[in-house]
């Protein structure tokens, strides 16, 4: 009788990290859902002008959350680097880096929350809103969502994925849980945004829990080059996520922007239904060799899965806004499936922009603050009289930037392959 051989070491760890992926998955899924109900009940309970206001402040929340984006970047990579570095994987370097990462958060989240308070009044005048108080709750909830990139990073850099699914439960649950809190009991933009403050801190009080609880420990300044750099980038990333929304609140109609604020609903659904490939795929990217196998390989799987977005909205446009918005939107939409194309082709510049980070490479980051002059200009010149013709400047600027990636992805694999250099005895 032919026994069958019980599965290796390495199969078993292979097959721990997929069901941890699959949590991944579902906890974004679910984060984002819950972000989807948001902002449907908004529709309903706000008035369109109102609505469209609210969206541009939620915009300005992911805005102004690119520097937790940036260290939860440089954290996953940097304690990839070090468990790669220890045949173990952990020890006394990696609680010690874990350490000089809570020290650089808390640093920067002291930075976003005081420049964001500074430029409240700003904002009030650009999104022509009657009071300040919504602006002062988004600069309060920023500074707790930039310590949670370092707790999703640190669970993200040492692959412990059914901690970090856990993690983006509680932040979906508290956060965006407290903006529809808010939403319901004040049926205003300040309660929104005061609940997901509360919220926020709630959950990166949590995070801080599930890593350790570690004290923070003085770090080197290149740890905060590498946040800068890799906050930098991400921000020209975010602004072309979100730059439209902004663009048309500013341009368009107080009802056409209400329209676009769905269709970005749209955009977003594309662009965060692949999110899980990035979150897996970023720690191997520390090492080349996976990196130039992995690239192609995720770039395939987001196109594939956002495929399904395209298509649907290009069959039920019609059906899709009035599910998500209600009956009173739609009427300056002509064609939905413009609005998931963007999300896709988003969701592609952010695979590549993240590989080309991961390789300490600065020229997919000059190539997205392009593509976001670009999109200025097209919508302030020229593209500024209708819904469409906003999404069409986005899909303009987001097509180019998706060849750039490529190009200078592909570049990059041609070089030759260099060996790292062997580290010195300790």
């Amino acid at each position: 009788m032919t026994q069958v051989a019980p599965p290796s070491v390495a199969a078993r760890a292979g097959q721990r990290v997929r069901v941890q992926a699959g949590l991944v998955s579902m906890a974004l899924l679910g984060a984002n859902t819950l972000s989807y109900v948001l902002n449907v009940v908004a529709a309903r309970v706000l008035a369109p002008d109102v609505y469209g206001a609210l969206g541009s402040l939620l915009a300005l929340v992911v805005i102004g959350a690119v520097p937790a984006m940036g260290m939860q970047t440089v954290a996953a990579l940097h304690i990839a680097a070090l468990r790669r570095a220890r045949p173990g994987g952990s020890g006394p370097d990696t609680v010690t880096g874990e350490r000089q990462l809570v020290r650089t958060g808390l640093g920067v989240a002291s930075v976003v929350g005081l420049v964001a308070l500074a430029a409240s009044p700003a904002l009030v005048l650009l999104l022509h809103l009657p009071a300040g108080w919504p602006v002062l709750w988004l600069a309060v909830g920023l500074a707790p969502l930039t310590m949670l990139g370092v707790f999703h990073g640190t669970l993200q850099g040492h692959q412990r994925f059914g901690m970090l699914a856990l993690l983006v439960g509680i932040e979906g649950c508290t956060k965006v849980g407290g903006g529809l809190v808010g939403l319901v009991v004040g049926r205003s933009t300040a309660s929104t945004l005061a609940g997901m403050a509360i919220g926020s801190a709630l959950a990166a009080t949590a995070g801080w829990w599930l890593c350790g609880r570690r004290r923070p420990q003085r770090t080197a300044a290149r740890l905060g080059r590498k946040v800068l750099h890799a906050t930098q980038a991400i921000l020209g990333l975010v602004l072309l996520v979100n730059l439209d929304i902004v663009l048309a609140r500013h341009n368009l109609s107080g009802a056409q922007a209400g329209d676009y604020a769905i269709g970005a609903i749209i955009t977003k659904i594309a662009y965060w239904l692949p999110q899980a490939v990035a979150v897996i795929v970023l720690p191997r990217f520390v090492d080349e060799r996976h990196r130039r196998r992995m690239v192609p390989l995720a770039l395939v799987v987001i196109a594939a899965l956002d495929a399904w977005v395209v298509l649907a909205t290009a069959g039920w446009g019609g059906t899709v806004v009035t599910l998500i918005g209600g009956s009173a939107y739609g009427d300056h939409i002509a064609a939905a499936w413009l609005f998931a194309l963007l999300g896709s082709l988003l969701a592609l510049v952010q695979l590549l922009l993240y590989s080309r980070i991961a390789s300490a490479d600065r020229r997919s980051a000059a190539a997205v603050w392009a593509a976001v002059g670009l999109e200025i200009v097209l919508v302030t010149v020229w593209l500024d009289d209708s819904v469409t013709q906003v999404t069409i400047a986005a899909l303009t600027s987001a097509a180019l930037l998706v060849l750039a990636g490529m190009l200078i992805e592909y570049r990059s694999s041609r070089q030759p392959f260099a060996l790292p250099e062997p580290r010195p005895p300790a």
